[in-house]
């Protein structure tokens, strides 16, 4: 389809009076090719420095990288504190809307600020420091911002853990962490009810004895358990706090946040990103590929904070260019199907970011349901966590931008830190279903297996060739780890991004997913390994393989294949389901195996490792690849007669 859409001319302008007042016209990209540095001190110079930098990046010992060396900043300041000192204080930062309909907040600047500093005046009051670092466990509710900004305010380093993950998912990162004080809520709301959060804080900091407090946020109302002396309410330790706080300016190189980004049962991998480069970066890409004017957009990027889309484009991007943004607590379709447009229409939102998971759940429930709204209020739409069909990206922009809309698609990572590649509106004629180009001071490229660059019309790996200002910094705790990752395919001078990519004869990047043992289901990026490690964990099992498999609704599915300990062991639906909860249990909802089928014996090599390659061609009903390699090659036969009709459902 992405051939096709291309081939039949299925290109997109950007609209005349958009190009015509646009925030980045063409010349950022001559601009950022004549001095790519400059470009990027120039982006710096949006923010308030306390302190001037040395030097721009220094690269000296890579891949450790340093940007804006010397220069000193406060992320809070610069995100809330310095639009108040302009007169922007009554500007509404935050519409909230909550999943209860009559439930909504309207949060300004200046009220931002003064709830921010009572925060972080509570938090010194327990003895948090610069540089502790603070578990975040937390609904989508205004105190999950605020309590990262204050964090940021003193200099402590947030980690986010996503509402949704078990107790063992955030008792794994409190513990790399080690952090020494989690802030949660009694619970959320999630499709109509409240859902606890306050049991799995309780069960994981059990088993971290560094965690000193919980601070819980009163949302639901829901009866808690209670540890006296080491558990707080938010009330009790917050609201009697002063509004008055100085923030102190901190060093550009100074841990912001860690974000993980993979298991339970293997290691935690705990991103790390810093302060002055990452906030630069994301403001600037902010501003640039969304286009906002913030006396006039109502912005909104339906995802998460709990995951980088959010920290990026929730909280820090737009908070630093003095946006006005929505929040929403809960799922698209409570308490129907339109509530995202009631939304959009209620606000009046200008730019709508999300996934296309989410576009592709909207195709299936039908074009009647945003009919029933008016969304002429939106100009830009945009697209993360995955590569966007063509089929989705058409439905997206005809049925919720009304044919008007530019679409930006941006891939970029939970270690980019930023976008990366994605069209820029009023410059771009955009083609449905492709990144399209670099960000203007982004070195992408495809290349080889040998790490050569490939002429247009090629299909080859994408890899980041310059450092970048919002990039990672290590892993928390093992650079040794982070060199291997991601610095050592192509050397230490070269990102390997993970993903395959090709160009096509126009020089449109075209995403086409992970090449490693990561799968990224509805935007959210699951490892192979983690899963299989779960199953084995059942007593049932003996064996499994997992691979990520095309899903039309969440970009990929997760295939299991398992051996069962026992032959007499029962095999049929029960077990099946049995098995896909012990997952959701055990990582998270969004773990949970689609599919998974009983086999006698996994397909292997004669040096016993499991040919994925193969399973994968199974699971996408594929022709098989090369099979000479395997010891016994009538079992993708045998497994091939197991297949299913079609995948389990829920």
């Amino acid at each position: 389809m992405s051939e096709t859409s291309h081939a039949e001319g299925r290109t997109f302008p950007p609209p005349e009076q958009l190009a015509a007042h646009a925030n980045a016209g063409p010349e950022v990209y001559d601009e950022a090719a004549a001095d790519r540095l400059a470009f990027w001190e120039k982006a710096a110079r949006r923010l308030t420095w306390t302190q001037e930098w040395d030097e721009v990046l220094d690269w000296s010992n890579p891949p450790f990288a340093k940007w804006f060396v010397g220069g000193k900043l406060n992320v809070a300041y610069n995100c809330v504190d310095r639009h108040v000192e302009d007169g922007h204080g009554d500007q509404v930062a935050y519409f909230w809307e909550g999943e209860p309909a009559d439930d909504t907040r309207t949060i300004t600047y200046a009220g931002l600020k003064d709830e921010i500093s009572k925060a972080a005046n509570a938090l010194l009051d327990l003895g948090v420091q610069a540089g502790d670092r603070v578990a975040i466990y937390m609904p989508m509710i205004p105190e999950t911002i605020i309590a990262m900004l204050a964090c940021a305010r003193i200099g402590a380093v947030h980690m986010v853990v996503f509402g949704g993950f078990s107790a063992d998912a955030l008792a794994s990162r409190l513990d790399d962490s080690g952090a020494v004080l989690v802030i949660t809520s009694d619970g959320g709301y999630r499709r109509g009810a409240p859902s606890a959060l306050k049991p799995a804080v309780d069960d994981a900091v059990g088993r971290s004895p560094g965690v000193r407090n919980v601070i819980v946020v009163k949302r639901t109302g829901q009866d808690v358990d209670w540890s006296e002396g080491r558990d707080l309410w938010w009330d009790d330790v917050v609201d009697r706090q002063s509004t008055e706080h100085e923030p102190e300016s901190f060093d550009a190189e100074h841990p912001l946040y860690i974000m993980y980004t993979s298991g339970t049962t293997a290691k935690p991998k705990g991103i790390l990103h810093t302060t002055g480069g990452y906030l630069t970066q994301v403001a600037y890409t902010h501003w640039a590929t969304f286009d906002l004017k913030p006396d006039d957009d109502v912005y909104w990027t339906a995802a998460d904070v709990g995951w980088v889309t959010g920290h990026s484009y929730i909280v820090y991007g737009p908070l630093a260019n003095r946006a006005t943004s929505v929040m929403y607590e809960g799922t698209p379709e409570t308490p129907h199907r339109g509530r995202w447009w009631e939304i959009v229409q209620k606000y009046g939102v200008t730019i709508l970011y999300t996934a296309p998971t989410v576009i592709r759940t909207f195709m299936k429930w039908g074009e009647d349901v945003p009919k029933d709204f008016d969304l002429s209020s939106l100009r830009v739409l945009g697209s993360v966590g995955e590569p966007i069909n063509p089929e989705a990206w058409l439905w997206y922009h005809e049925h919720i931008g009304g044919g008007r809309c530019p679409i930006t698609d941006t891939w970029w990572q939970t270690e980019t830190g930023a976008h990366m590649i994605t069209p820029l509106p009023g410059v771009t004629s955009l083609v449905p279903g492709s990144a399209q180009f670099p960000f203007p001071g982004i070195s992408a490229k495809v290349v080889d297996d040998e790490g050569n660059e490939l002429s247009d019309d090629s299909t080859g790996l994408l890899v980041l060739t310059d450092p970048w200002p919002a990039m990672l910094r290590t892993i928390w705790g093992d650079d040794d780890r982070y060199v291997d990752t991601y610095w050592s395919r192509f050397g230490k001078n070269v990102y390997f991004a993970g993903d395959g990519a090709k160009k096509d004869a126009d020089g449109n990047i075209w995403l086409l997913g992970r090449v490693d043992d990561v799968m990224n289901v509805s935007g959210h990026r699951i490892s192979t390994t983690e899963v299989e490690s779960s199953l084995v964990g059942h007593p049932s099992v003996a064996e499994a393989a997992v691979v990520g498999a095309s899903d039309p609704t969440t970009g990929q599915g997760i295939v299991a294949f398992v051996i069962l300990r026992e032959s007499g062991t029962d095999s049929g639906d029960e077990l099946v389901q049995t098995l896909r909860n012990h997952v959701a249990r055990d990582i998270g909802p969004i773990a949970k195996p689609r599919q998974i089928m009983v086999v006698q014996e996994l397909p292997k090599t004669r040096s016993g490792k499991i040919m994925r390659r193969l399973l994968r061609d199974i699971a996408e009903n594929r022709e098989l690849g090369d099979v000479t390699t395997l010891t016994d090659d009538s079992v993708m036969n045998m497994i091939k007669e197991k297949l299913p009709a079609a995948p389990s459902e829920d």
